[in-house]
């Protein structure tokens, strides 16, 4: 049996240097490259807009969406160091008559081309408008208005919030699979409270539900907390509500917290209350602790000191949306990165049980609808024998047959 060469010990002495010399040669390159990593630069404009409450647990912290953001991006960058990667988050809050269009064209400036938006709709589609001229992608993280994902959609809005028609459909799925089909509507005096008026008549038409009266609830203005509220509001409720007919379940819309807190244990008839009181369809909930969902609230607990609300949680997967996008195709251009998000096969987890991706006929981003009561998530929608040929998540909101949007 012939026995290896073995190597002069120079020799093999000079292998070992050159292997070294080349090896340090390879690391020194590596660090060189890695040592200045590409950028990924994300803006977020946001609203600073009071918002009257009926309880003061309901009052929105003043840095409401924007942990949500930072914690996504805190985990963007967790992936980051090892794609080379680095996400920067700009901050640019708009208060009382500040122009969010000049916002906008600031971060556009500073070659923001990726933009989260907490914008009404009225002030979002001018915004959207001047993007386009920008090459700047919105997010959008709170307007739930169906018009914009319907005949007022824009091409480069991605809606992360959920519309009213996904809310209401949600809601509309557990009640009919609760057999509570017959219902009560009251709806408030606001034009925000006649759009989710109308979100809930479609879900009870489309699922097999009936409106059995509908009632306005006019607001006349007015303090919400007072010292004799508590005496008014059991006065006056079981009055407002006296007289329906035979019912399952009275909803509310009520986007404006006018009246709707007001209804449970307050009504003429002992019938659970849903809707914008009671039990309430949300994107997410302090109380969600499934497919991880505890890990997730605990860490945005110490950054944060204070629960994850829904407009955290959707920032948080617009987020989350851009670094899954810009790992997938190592890039931190923003074409790119749209590119593939707007791809048949992108999809992001968010702690609801499934992967959520886009709608490609109104960029509506899909995904489970929470059912919660205030303290535990009772249920979550699509509901059981709601099936669909694409996805269950397409039950909710505006399937492609029905849609008017026409993207541009």
């Amino acid at each position: 049996m012939e026995r290896p060469t073995l190597l002069p010990h120079d020799q093999f002495g000079r292998r070992i240097v050159l292997a070294l010399a080349a090896g340090a040669a390879l690391v020194g390159s590596r660090g060189a490259a890695w040592s200045d990593p590409a950028t990924v630069q994300v803006g977020y404009l946001r609203w600073l807009e009071p918002r009257p409450t009926i309880s003061l647990l309901d009052k929105s912290p003043p840095d409401n969406g924007l942990v949500g953001a930072k914690l996504a991006m805190s985990d963007n960058n967790t992936t980051g160091r090892f794609m080379n990667q680095q996400f920067e988050l700009t901050d640019a809050p708009a208060r009382g008559d500040d122009d969010p269009v000049s916002i906008l064209a600031a971060l556009a400036d500073r070659g923001i081309g990726l933009l989260l938006v907490d914008l009404p709709a009225d002030r979002l589609l001018p915004v959207a408008d001047a993007a386009r001229g920008r090459q700047v992608t919105l997010f959008n993280v709170k307007a739930p208005d169906d018009a914009l994902r319907q005949q007022d959609c824009r091409g480069n809005v991605i809606h992360v919030a959920p519309s009213r028609a996904m809310l209401a459909d949600a809601l509309a799925q557990y009640l009919v699979w609760k057999k509570w089909s017959r219902w009560v509507l009251i709806y408030g005096s606001h034009p925000a409270d006649t759009l989710l008026a109308n979100a809930y008549r479609r879900a009870a038409q489309r699922f097999g539900a009936r409106i059995v009266k509908e009632r306005e609830f006019k607001d006349a203005g007015g303090a919400r907390q007072t010292d004799s509220g508590v005496v008014q509001t059991q006065q006056q409720m079981p009055v407002f509500t006296q007289g329906l007919p035979d019912y399952d379940v009275l909803i509310a819309a009520d986007e404006d917290a006018v009246f709707a807190d007001y209804l449970p244990y307050r009504i003429w008839d002992a019938r659970p209350v849903a809707g914008s009181a009671g039990l309430r369809p949300v994107s997410w909930d302090p109380a969600s602790e499934s497919w991880g969902g505890t890990q997730l609230q605990d860490r945005f607990m110490r950054m944060a000191h204070r629960r994850m609300t829904e407009l955290d949680m959707q920032a948080w997967t617009a987020c989350r949306m851009i670094g899954e996008a810009a790992s997938r195709t190592n890039a931190v251009d923003p074409a790119k990165i749209m590119q593939d998000m707007k791809s048949a096969d992108f999809g992001v987890a968010a702690y609801k049980g499934q992967k959520l991706s886009l709608r490609d006929w109104d960029w509506q981003l899909r995904q489970p609808i929470l059912l919660s009561d205030g303290r535990t998530v009772v249920s979550i929608s699509p509901q059981p024998g709601f099936l669909h040929q694409v996805t269950e998540l397409d039950t909710l909101g505006f399937d492609r047959p029905e849609t008017k949007c026409r993207l541009q």
